[in-house]
């Protein structure tokens, strides 16, 4: 092998279950990490003061339109550089997405074989699980002392937010509304009842929680039923139609995660030991088609599709060579259009997840990935002639990323594809035209219906007026309209589109 094949040499994760007034700030949580990577490598703590490349995956309080409810460092790849004694050459931050631990990998790799990182650390964590308690209980960050006089950071990943100004006032930049229409749409097609669908959703996430409660570094290692993830209880109420609150993705998590990669000739020069080695075979990187209203269904991701085809190509492998599998699993649907692209059933028997999933595991923000593919080495090396497939998803079903592991040594030089080459073709896909102004007679081509806490808040349409195009509206909030949403299947059902009252949004009525 070419010295300047990149590898995988170590991976740690860190779940913190600790009191909130006592919990690791943003730098801590990396550095953790990066220690528990760096003693997975067989390295000292001092050997981190050796990294070259430095990625940390953005933390979900940076996202668009967040703001900054919590206090961390203002550059956390700088905070953090310092904390390890680092001067790495290249250092980034991303920008959010679930796909970011993978395409940083995808990254990093590519500059390893090419000569301009020997030794990298990609890291991430999330603090939304103490964060949070501390500001509704008032006890302050005082003792967080993280850096707010750094320059910005260099961003890396796509900067664009996930939704259009219109769908973000329709609600759709959350999602808890947004993956539910996916989940409709899919049953829809499918032509599935709704009490039929929704066992298929629980038998497909009890298996996760099985391997959750397998899992020591999960945040809610629990194995549960397929019946208990779909009841309506006290506890598991309604979030958005179809998804009870155990199948949505936990974001308030206190979790780090990180991998290091190097060249194969550094990770000789620091001796680690070859059984540790992974190395990444196959990845690719594209984005569906930006925002929700302009798929061209709902059911189906050609990103994932093309991807997934590109990354097992790099590889040279296929499916069935594939011996360990996740698939990026923040809600149902992300598992079932993931595994239909792919050309997975639902069930195969080489199971569907390594951690448990985002729901089990823990959903911390963007670095989910992260875990999975710490975990993913693990399995690896347990089993060293198989290969290893992860998938990451970003934002609404957006932004896909792929990798392809093994701990067999790989046959020909790391070459990564231009991931513009898939991104045309996806760019190219003809789509429907979207009108933000909606009036007359319409049907529904997918939708959910919110609820909170108290019960019933709103339901969403996305749907087709006469000419054929697309648009998005609230319904009326009243129960029985509400109601009726989710006791019969509502797709293809008829109504009439309009301006609401307030002017800011569509109303549609349906029939």
């Amino acid at each position: 092998m070419d010295d300047r094949t990149p590898v995988l040499i170590g991976a740690g994760q860190f779940t913190y279950r600790g009191e909130p007034q006592s919990s690791p700030p943003p730098t801590q949580l990396l550095k953790i990490a990066a220690l528990a990577a760096a003693q997975d490598a067989g390295l000292s703590e001092a050997a981190l003061g050796g990294i070259d490349s430095l990625a940390v995956v953005g933390f979900t309080v940076d996202a668009p339109g967040g703001g900054r409810p919590t206090p961390h460092s203002a550059n956390p790849p700088a905070s953090l550089a310092r904390v390890l004694g680092a001067s790495p050459d290249w250092a980034v931050y991303s920008h959010m997405g679930g796909n970011s631990p993978q395409q940083l990998i995808n990254v990093l790799c590519e500059r390893v074989s090419r000569g301009e990182t020997r030794l990298g650390l990609v890291v991430g964590c999330e603090f939304l699980g103490s964060a949070t308690k501390r500001l509704t209980r008032g006890l302050g960050f005082d003792d967080w002392n993280e850096e707010v006089d750094l320059d910005p950071p260099e961003r890396i990943g796509d900067p664009r937010p996930g939704v259009t100004p219109y769908e973000a006032r329709h609600g759709l930049g959350r999602p808890i509304n947004t993956y539910p229409l996916f989940e409709n749409a899919l049953r829809a097609r499918d032509g599935r009842s709704i009490p039929d669908h929704q066992k298929r959703l629980g038998e497909l996430f009890a298996p996760f929680t099985e391997v959750a409660a397998r899992n020591r570094d999960a945040w809610f290692p629990i194995a549960r039923t397929a019946e208990e993830l779909i009841t309506v209880t006290e506890r598991n109420r309604m979030v958005g139609f179809p998804y009870t609150k155990y199948l949505n993705a936990i974001m308030d998590v206190d979790q780090s995660a990180g991998v290091l990669v190097a060249s194969l000739a550094k990770a000789r020069e620091l001796g680690v030991p070859e059984e540790n080695l992974v190395y990444l075979h196959g990845c690719a990187d594209a984005a569906d088609l930006w925002y929700p209203l302009d798929r061209q269904n709902f059911h189906s991701s050609p990103a994932m599709r093309l991807t997934g085809a590109r990354a097992l190509e790099m590889a040279g492998v296929s499916l069935d060579q594939i011996g360990v599998i996740d698939l990026y699993s923040c809600f149902p649907v992300a598992v079932e259009i993931g595994a239909e692209a792919l050309g997975l059933a639902l069930d195969d028997p080489r199971g569907l997840t390594v951690t448990g999933g985002l729901p089990y595991a823990g959903g911390p923000g963007n670095n989910y990935a992260m875990h999975s593919i710490a975990v993913m080495m693990q399995r690896l090396r347990e089993a060293r002639d198989t290969y290893g497939l992860v998938t990451a998803n970003g934002w609404f079903l957006t932004k896909q990323s792929t990798g392809i592991y093994s701990c067999r040594a790989p046959e020909k030089p790391f070459e990564r594809q231009d991931p513009g080459v898939i991104q045309r073709q996806i760019d190219a896909l003809p789509h429907p035209v979207v009108t933000e102004t909606p009036q007359g007679r319409a049907v529904i081509e997918t939708y959910t219906v919110v609820h909170g806490r108290e019960g019933y808040m709103m339901g969403i349409v996305v749907g087709r007026d006469e000419a054929d195009r697309r648009f998005v509206a609230h319904t009326p909030t009243d129960p029985g309209v509400l109601h009726s949403l989710e006791a019969a299947e509502s797709v293809g059902r008829t109504g009439s589109v309009g301006p609401a009252p307030e002017g800011q949004r569509n109303l549609f009525v349906p029939d």
